[in-house]
């Protein structure tokens, strides 16, 4: 009877244990039910692609922790000139020779088609290593620093080049190719904002400890990356895709249609420019912060702007799917190069702000539209190619605006201006051909015999 009684004593006991720890377990459950949902939807879970999605937000989330470190260290914790001495330092040492290595990626990538999941994975294990190495001299700033720095650039690019050319593998029944690209765009940027002041609290903890989170991120994704289906390594009928060469033994991005290279062209600028602001403006709002904030306040806003432009132009490219995108690159054009002459002739702190968000906008809907072109226009059989190199070539842009950024004098008007002339000079290159293939509908050339 007692027995009896103490069983249904601990009964009641046991239910409440019970529904304390659910009620404890939801928060974290449910968040990750509800990604797991918004991420496998529209059948991304069946394809794969719902895994890559995943792995992206990893990949964001221990790159803004990188950067969070390197930021404190190069740039806010000594003065001006002499940040702007590191930050050069940091151009010279890391920026410069991947101009060397961007065009050697693509090719090399292209050797091992049956390896992209070790590849992506090899990519997230070399940056934890890379970071746990940063990790014992960031606070010092020592030159150890850059040659890690330049490593992580490195992986994170070929880690990007990778994924760019597994995305077409992974496409859900229905999917076009720009809808897949602003779902995997739009998880990395998500995890970039929630990550970001993770880093900045670790930071206040110490310098080294935004760079073990990021280790830790970069080893689970490094273990994701395995857990790709095995398509993801499949080369089944494809080719490789030359730049400038022509004929039919070795396919060329000139040979299918003039939408492509202007689409790239364009795009090209719209990198420049993002390389040329971030740092033109890192260093301007340091000097000259927005009216009555500070300097990392100031570039906090900037940052924000350019962020929420970027995801509304992800939105936006997900919703246009592959409508019209020579004219949605030409119109993005206009009004990018409309927003850099008014911030030239009116600059101001709002014209700043608009300035970052109307770039981010319309580099992510520009790039988004590119990809497009190039599942229209490019053959399945060298369209994974196309990507790499492509990437490649759009990274080379972003390092040219990059130097002449750090090189400006720090006035606000004539930064605005060569910002105008940068996408002035994308805009008088591919405009005209842009808009004459929406007009005419661009077909793939005929190949050279």
């Amino acid at each position: 009877m007692a027995a009896a009684r103490s069983s249904e004593g601990a009964g009641p006991l046991g239910r409440a244990g019970r529904a304390i720890g659910r009620a404890l377990h939801l928060p974290f459950t449910g968040t990750a039910r509800g990604i797991r949902k918004a991420t496998h939807a529209h059948g991304a879970g069946e394809s794969g692609l719902g895994k890559l999605i995943e792995l992206h937000a990893v990949n964001g989330a221990g790159d803004v922790m990188i950067t969070v470190a390197l930021a404190s260290t190069v740039f806010f914790s000594v003065p001006t000139d002499e940040a702007r001495g590191r930050v050069a330092l940091y151009l010279a040492v890391t920026m410069l020779p991947f101009t060397l290595l961007a065009p050697v990626i693509g090719p090399l990538l292209d050797r091992i088609p049956h390896g992209r999941r070790a590849a992506m994975a090899g990519a997230m294990f070399a940056r934890a290593l890379l970071a746990v190495t940063m990790s014992g001299v960031v606070a010092t700033g020592g030159l150890e620093l850059y040659p890690a720095a330049l490593g992580v650039l490195v992986a994170s690019k070929a880690y990007g080049v990778v994924r760019s050319a597994v995305v077409p593998r992974l496409l859900p029944p229905g999917f076009s190719l720009v809808k897949a690209n602003s779902r995997v765009t739009l998880a990395g940027l998500v995890a970039t904002g929630v990550a970001a002041p993770i880093g900045v609290g670790l930071q206040r903890v110490g310098p080294e400890w935004p760079l073990y989170g990021a280790c830790a991120l970069f080893l689970l994704g490094a273990y994701w990356a395995f857990t790709m289906p095995a398509k993801v390594d499949s080369a089944k009928g494809e080719r490789k895709a030359h730049m400038l060469t022509h004929g039919e033994t070795k396919p060329s991005l000139r040979t299918v249609g003039p939408s492509v290279l202007h689409g790239l062209q364009a795009n090209a600028s719209f990198r420049a420019l993002s390389g040329f602001l971030i740092f033109f403006l890192a260093f301007l709002l340091r000097e000259h912060p927005l009216a009555g904030q500070s300097p990392a306040v100031s570039l906090g806003i900037v940052g924000v702007a350019a962020g929420v432009g970027n995801a509304l132009g992800t939105a936006v490219g997900s919703w246009l799917r592959a409508r019209g995108p020579e004219l949605i690159i030409a119109t993005v054009l206009g009004l990018v190069l409309a927003a850099t002459i008014t911030a030239a002739v009116f600059f101001g702190a709002g014209m700043v702000a608009v300035l970052g968000a109307v770039a981010g906008f319309s580099q992510a809907l520009a790039k988004l539209s590119l990809d497009a072109l190039i599942q229209r226009d490019v053959p399945e059989q060298v369209r994974t190619s196309a990507f790499a190199r492509s990437e490649t070539l759009l990274q080379m842009a972003w390092v040219a605006g990059g130097a002449i950024g750090i090189a400006l004098p720090l006035n606000g008007a004539l930064g605005m201006s060569v910002a105008a002339g940068i996408v002035g000079l994308g805009a008088l290159v591919s405009v005209r051909g842009l808009l004459g293939a929406a007009r005419h509908g661009s077909k793939p050339r005929p190949k050279v015999a």
